[in-house]
């Protein structure tokens, strides 16, 4: 078998890493390629990575960020009210391994959306399935799928997801359906995923928000506050500062 019928069989078995690396090795002077043992592990190195990183791809096409945004680009500053160290401990993405909640409150425009979308990002790179959604888009999807008869299967859906990302939480009315598939929707999440809420609205207010029946409202926060992470952004507005 020559060089090029091994190149095709890695390919031909999904190891297009492993290609990509035993190509590489070929084009390099004799002297300069590595052992037997060397190459192998090289080879199983790049595969490993190769695969990494098409999952993350993966993920963050099907998690339907808002921003594409990483960790490394979120602001940190005591004006803010967000420290480094708080950004830190959230890059290990420790709370969705725990099953824990996580709250992002703050005035409109202080970057919350984009703090949300950065750990987002962060989780599809660690290989935790992520599912991103506007509260607007989330009502007007429940709405579609209870009239066309696929509300009870998106429902399920949610639950497939390791991190699931509220925006906007408190700015759209949400009807008794919408209310109802809440709550189903975080039952199904309780203590097995984590979410991230994020909203302009301190958490005292959200009763109101959720309204009546109290009974429903009442079983949505506890199934939100218990286990939950705060972080309150401070500051003037990032859009604004911009803007200048």
């Amino acid at each position: 078998m020559n060089n090029q019928e091994t190149v095709d069989q890695l390919n031909e078995l999904k190891l297009n890493g492993m290609a990509t690396a035993f190509e590489a090795m070929l084009n390099m002077p004799l002297q300069s390629r590595p052992t037997v043992e060397q190459a192998v592990a090289k080879m199983v190195e790049v595969e490993k990575d190769y695969r990494r990183n098409k999952k993350t791809a993966l993920f963050l096409k099907g998690s339907k960020l808002r921003y594409n945004a990483v960790l490394e680009e979120v602001l940190c500053s005591t004006s803010r009210n967000f420290t480094k160290e708080q950004l830190y401990a959230l890059a290990d993405c420790g709370f969705i391994r725990r099953n824990e909640n996580l709250f992002i409150q703050g005035k409109c425009g202080c970057g919350k959306s984009f703090l949300a979308c950065a750990i987002g990002h962060q989780a599809c790179f660690l290989g935790y399935r992520t599912m991103y959604y506007n509260m607007n888009r989330f009502v007007e999807k429940i709405m579609v799928s209870k009239l066309d008869g696929t509300l009870l299967k998106f429902i399920e859906s949610m639950g497939k997801y390791q991190l699931l990302i509220l925006d906007d939480f408190g700015l759209q009315p949400m009807d008794d359906n919408t209310r109802l598939a809440l709550l189903q929707i975080l039952e199904d999440r309780y203590d097995k995923a984590s979410t991230i809420v994020v909203s302009q609205l301190p958490i005292d207010q959200w009763y109101d928000y959720l309204g009546e029946p109290a009974t429903i409202a009442d079983a949505i926060m506890d199934r939100l506050v218990s286990n939950v992470n705060r972080i309150e952004l401070k500051g003037e507005s990032l859009r604004r500062k911009k803007g200048k």
